[in-house]
C-alpha cells in the first residue's frame, strides 16, 4: 500500500529561499553603496562595474539554484565520492594554471572570469564526508577508520588550499568539526581545541612580560597554570567513576586527583614564595618539570589500573606542554610575514596603523561613523570615499555599518542568525543521516563565515581575508554558498517521497 506524500513543491522550505533571496538583495545594495563614487550610478547594471557584474552572478545563482531544485536529490548521495574526487584534483591542480594575484595561486581563468576552486571544494567536502559517515554500520566513535577516515577528508581539501597561499579559506574547514561533534565526536576533542587557541594567544601575548623580579615569562606561566587546572578538572570529573559505589574503589580512582592536585599545586605556590621572599629563579622551568612528571605518573597509572581515562589525560598534559612550546615556532616559522603582523595586532603586541592594521581601523572608523541609524543609502563617506581597502569584499559588513548604522546592522546579524537557525532545523528533521549530516556541514561552514568575517572587522578576529555569505563581491564565493544552501534544500525537499 502506498502512502502518497506532498509533492517537491509543497516540500520546499520557502522560508530559507525568502531568507537567501533577502540577503542576496541586501548584499547587492551593499555593493552599491560600497562601489558608488561621485560620478554617480549611471552604469549600474554594466558589467564593467562590480555592481553589474554582481547583478549576473547573482542572476547565475538563482538558475543554479533553480536547477539544483529541479534535480534529483539522490544524484547528490550517489555521485558524492565522484564529485570530492573531481574537485581534489581541480584544487591539486589550481597552483600550477592559476595567476598569481596579490600572492595567491587560488583563482583560474576561465574566458573572461575567473573562479576560485576553494569555494566549490566546500559543497563537495560536504557531500563526500555525509556520505561517508552515512554509510551502512558507521560509527564516528565505533573505530579509528572512520574517525581517521573523517578526518581525512576534511585535511586533504585544506592542505590542498594552503598549497594555493590561501590560509584563510583553508581554515574554513575547521568548522566542520561542529558537525563531528554533532554526530558523536567527544567533547573532549573540542575541549583540546579550544584549550589550544587559549594557550596560544596567552602565551604569545604575554610572553615579555616578566614576573617574579624578572625572571619567570608571565604567559609561560599562566599557561602551565591552565595546563594543571584544566588536568586537575578532567580529573575531578573522570575519577567518581568506580562501579558499584564501592568505598575502596571510589576511594583509589580519587587517588591520582589528590596527587596532581597536591604536587601541582604545591610547587606553584613553592616556586612563587620562594620567587618572592628567597631568591628569584625561572619558576616555569620547575613547575613544566613537575607537569611531566605528572603526566607520565597518570600514563602509567592508568594502565596499571586498566582505567585509560588516565592515560588520555596524561596525554592531554603532555600534548599541551608539546602544543604551547611549538606556538612561537608556527607564528614565527609557520606563517608568513603578513599573517604574523595579523596575528600580532591583533594581540596587541603591534602598533601598525599605516600597515596591517589599516584595514581594522579604517573599517571601525566607518561603523563608528554609523552612529545608531546610519547615514543613509548611498551616503556613506569613508565608504564613498574609499578609505577601506576590499570594503567590496572582506570588509563589505563596514558599508552596512556606515549606511545602515547600528540599526541596520543589528537586522542583518539577525537575518543570518535565523538563517543558521533555519539549517539546524532543516537538518535535524531530515529521516536518514546523510541530509543530517550534510545539514550540519552547510551549517557549520555558514557560521564560521558570517562569525569571523564579522569579528575581523570589528577587531575581534584575525584578518584573514574570507567573504560575508551573500554580501562580499565575488561569483564564486556566491556561487558556492548558493550551491551548499540548495542542495540542502533539495535534499530536505526530497523527504517526503512517496513511501511504501
Amino acid at each position: 500500500m502506498q502512502k502518497k506524500k506532498k509533492g517537491i513543491f509543497g516540500s520546499i522550505d520557502w522560508l530559507t529561499i525568502i531568507l537567501f533571496l533577502v540577503l542576496l538583495a541586501l548584499g547587492w545594495g551593499t555593493i552599491c553603496g560600497a562601489c558608488y563614487d561621485f560620478d554617480g550610478m549611471d552604469n549600474l547594471l554594466s558589467l564593467s562595474t562590480r555592481t553589474g557584474m554582481q547583478a549576473l552572478w547573482i542572476g547565475v545563482s538563482v538558475v543554479v539554484a533553480f536547477v539544483i531544485m529541479l534535480t534529483d536529490d539522490r544524484i547528490f548521495d550517489a555521485f558524492s565520492f565522484i564529485i570530492y574526487a573531481a574537485m581534489m584534483v581541480l584544487l591539486f591542480v589550481t597552483p600550477f594554471v592559476a595567476n598569481d594575484i596579490h600572492g595567491s595561486l587560488s583563482w583560474i581563468k576561465v574566458g573572461p572570469f575567473s573562479l576560485q576552486p576553494a569555494e566549490f571544494a566546500k559543497f563537495a567536502t560536504s557531500l563526500a564526508i555525509a556520505k561517508f559517515m552515512s554509510s551502512y554500520g558507521f560509527s564516528l566513535m565505533g573505530s579509528w577508520r572512520n574517525m581517521l577516515g573523517s578526518f581525512l577528508l576534511i585535511l586533504l581539501p585544506m592542505g590542498l588550499i594552503v598549497l594555493q597561499r590561501e590560509t584563510g579559506s583553508a581554515l574554513v574547514y575547521f568548522s566542520l568539526f561542529l558537525m563531528l561533534y554533532r554526530e558523536g565526536l567527544p567533547g573532549s576533542i573540542l575541549f583540546a581545541g579550544v584549550s589550544a587557541v587559549l594557550y596560544f594567544v596567552i602565551g604569545i601575548r604575554y610572553a615579555d612580560t616578566l614576573i617574579f623580579n624578572h625572571s619567570t615569562s608571565l604567559g609561560t606561566f599562566l599557561v602551565l597554570l591552565m595546563i594543571l587546572i584544566f588536568t586537575v578538572g578532567m580529573l575531578y570529573t573522570y575519577a567518581p567513576s568506580a562501579k558499584d559505589g564501592d568505598h575502596v574503589a571510589r576511594t583509589r580512582s580519587y587517588t591520582p586527583l589528590i596527587n596532581v592536585a597536591v604536587y601541582g599545586f604545591g610547587t606553584v605556590l613553592l616556586s612563587t614564595l620562594f620567587c618572592l621572599y628567597v631568591r628569584p629563579f625561572n619558576a616555569a622551568i620547575l613547575i613544566m618539570a613537575v607537569l611531566i612528571v605528572l603526566a607520565f605518573y597518570l600514563i602509567v597509572r592508568g594502565l596499571v589500573d586498566h582505567l585509560y581515562r588516565y592515560c588520555y589525560i596524561g596525554l592531554f598534559a603532555l600534548g599541551s606542554l608539546a602544543f604551547f612550546f611549538s606556538a612561537h615556532t608556527i607564528l614565527y616559522k609557520v606563517l608568513e610575514d603578513h599573517q604574523q603582523k595579523r596575528v600580532l595586532v591583533l594581540l596587541g603586541l603591534k602598533d601598525d596603523p599605516k600597515g596591517t592594521g589599516y584595514n581594522v581601523i579604517q573599517a571601525q572608523i566607518a561603523i563608528g561613523s554609523g552612529g545608531l541609524e546610519g547615514k543613509g543609502f548611498l551616503n556613506g563617506t569613508q565608504t564613498k570615499l574609499k578609505y577601506v581597502p576590499e570594503q567590496e569584499t572582506d570588509f563589505i559588513f563596514c558599508t552596512v555599518g556606515e549606511e545602515q548604522g547600528f540599526i541596520g546592522s543589528s537586522v542583518v546579524l539577525v537575518l543570518f542568525l535565523v538563517l543558521l537557525l533555519r539549517i539546524i532545523q532543516v537538518a535535524e528533521r531530515q529521516p536518514y543521516a546523510f541530509g543530517r549530516v550534510y545539514g550540519y556541514c552547510v551549517f557549520s561552514i555558514f557560521f564560521f563565515h558570517v562569525l569571523i568575517n564579522i569579528g575581523m572587522v570589528l577587531g575581534l578576529a584575525p584578518v584573514i581575508g574570507i567573504p560575508l555569505p551573500f554580501f562580499s563581491y565575488g561569483g564564486s564565493s556566491l556561487l558556492g554558498f548558493t550551491m551548499l544552501l540548495f542542495v540542502l534544500l533539495r535534499i530536505d525537499a526530497g523527504r517526503n517521497r512517496q513511501e511504501r
